[in-house]
């Protein structure tokens, strides 16, 4: 029996899941996901401790905790890596860290642009909203039946910046964001509304279960990709 709980602060939804496998083809899946804007810190653990007590699991049941470590919400990433930190230490479970845009991407392979294609190798990219005018964004590939792969690093640029050439389809907030700077290069091949979710994160976290992959409590660092959260004065003005 496998048991891993998800969680994921890193966007305005607050997001918790909970997986667990009792035997070949039978699963069960906990899932609240909702937005509530930067309320997440009120929610977040009694949301983890209805769905463990719903399930009837406790916390040294599990076989991991899995957390969204960014790049996001500055806040809202290190409310989720504290709490998975204090979680993890207090029952000794280790700890798969997943990064935002590779649960989007995990998401994605469920989806009809991608479904259509799943008999050939699929390019495609995720680009979330990065505010100050820029976008985080990657590139990923997925063979049938195989999870998605990332393709190098996780990139901070202007909308213009972000590279489609080899792309069949994208997602992620930024093309809501900036819809000029990826319709010109995938028309009605893209999906704004796929963000990152507790279930992005758990399917990344099975991954990485499977592969021995997981890491302690002290390993776990936030992925900011880019350090400074704001503009200042001077810089909103010259905007």
């Amino acid at each position: 029996m496998n048991r891993i709980l998800a969680i994921d602060t890193s966007s305005s939804w607050c997001s918790v899941a909970l997986w667990i496998e009792e035997g070949a083809s039978v699963e069960r899946l906990a899932v609240r996901h909702e937005s509530i804007g930067s309320a997440a810190s009120q929610h977040l653990l009694p949301w983890i401790e209805a769905l463990l007590k719903q399930e009837n699991v406790a916390l040294h049941d599990l076989d991991a905790i899995a957390v969204g470590i960014g790049p996001g919400a500055f806040t809202g990433v290190r409310l989720g890596i504290a709490v998975v930190q204090g979680l993890a230490f207090a029952a000794n479970r280790p700890i798969a860290p997943v990064a935002s845009l590779d649960a989007i991407a995990a998401r994605a392979l469920e989806h009809r642009l991608i479904q259509e294609r799943r008999e050939e190798e699929v390019r495609f990219t995720v680009a979330i909203d990065a505010r100050m005018g820029e976008v985080y964004w990657a590139q990923y590939s997925s063979a049938k039946n195989y999870p998605a792969r990332r393709l190098g690093d996780i990139h901070l640029s202007k909308p213009e910046g972000i590279v489609l050439a080899d792309s069949v389809c994208a997602f992620g907030s930024a093309i809501a964001e900036y819809p000029q700077h990826f319709e010109r290069f995938l028309p009605n091949q893209l999906d704004g509304s796929l963000g990152v979710s507790a279930t992005g994160i758990l399917a990344c976290a099975r991954t990485m279960l499977a592969k021995h992959e997981l890491v302690g409590v002290h390993q776990l660092e936030p992925l900011y990709v880019r350090n400074k959260v704001a503009l200042t004065s001077a810089e909103r003005s010259a905007k």
